[in-house]
């Protein structure tokens, strides 16, 4: 009887040595909420966007200021029967801007491509003052002088001077084309529109041109 008490016992005491706090399990310690396991990869931080105020812009360049507009009609507008050959027939007033730095004379020609022969020049002027900046209406042919000096070529009708619209038939387109050039033209009042444009070619600074229409 002692015997087995006493075997009893024994195993009472190993049975609770093995249950110690140094024997039992201890817990992971958990790591802070803010900080990604030892073994996770950190993701690479994300490239970031460009944005609009980040993209460059092309610079605009200003506008030119040779610009050519007359006070009788506008860009791609009719022209009155005024200025045509069945109206008075007198040219009408241009205007336009500065031209370029080293400017020694302007020159205009008016021609209409719609012509059923062909272009069909209307006006040529040329020599004239680099500080003028309009012409008035109904300007006189040949030599003018005064407060515009200026020389006017042969037109296709044969005459030195303005002739307005006077198409056959249809709807017309008319150009007026102002050039600034570097020199002055050695030209007289015989001068056709070719010979003018061939004086001109290699002293051409700027162009401004107008275009209107006319319908009979």
């Amino acid at each position: 009887m002692k015997l087995r008490l006493s075997v009893a016992l024994s195993m009472w005491i190993l049975l609770l040595a093995a249950c110690t706090p140094e024997t039992l399990p201890q817990p992971t310690e958990a790591a802070p909420a803010n900080q990604a396991p030892a073994e996770a990869t950190q993701a690479p931080a994300p490239t970031a966007a460009f944005t609009p105020t980040e993209v460059p812009t092309a610079v605009l360049e200003p506008a030119l200021p040779f610009e050519l507009i007359s006070t009788a009609f506008e860009q791609g507008g009719p022209i009155p029967d005024k200025y045509s050959c069945d109206g008075e027939d007198v040219s009408p007033s241009l205007a336009w801007g500065d031209p370029p730095a080293g400017t020694q004379s302007l020159a205009l020609i008016m021609d209409d491509p719609d012509a059923p022969g062909g272009t069909f020049d209307h006006w040529i002027l040329f020599n004239l003052s680099p500080e003028l900046r309009e012409l008035p209406e109904a300007m006189p042919g040949g030599v003018v002088t005064g407060d515009i000096t200026a020389t006017t070529g042969v037109n296709s009708f044969g005459r030195s001077g303005y002739d307005g619209p006077c198409p056959p038939f249809g709807t017309h387109r008319y150009f007026f084309k102002l050039y600034a050039l570097d020199t002055t033209l050695n030209l007289d009042t015989s001068a056709t529109k070719d010979q003018v444009l061939a004086a001109m070619e290699g002293h051409i600074l700027a162009e401004a041109e107008l275009m209107g229409t006319y319908i009979r």
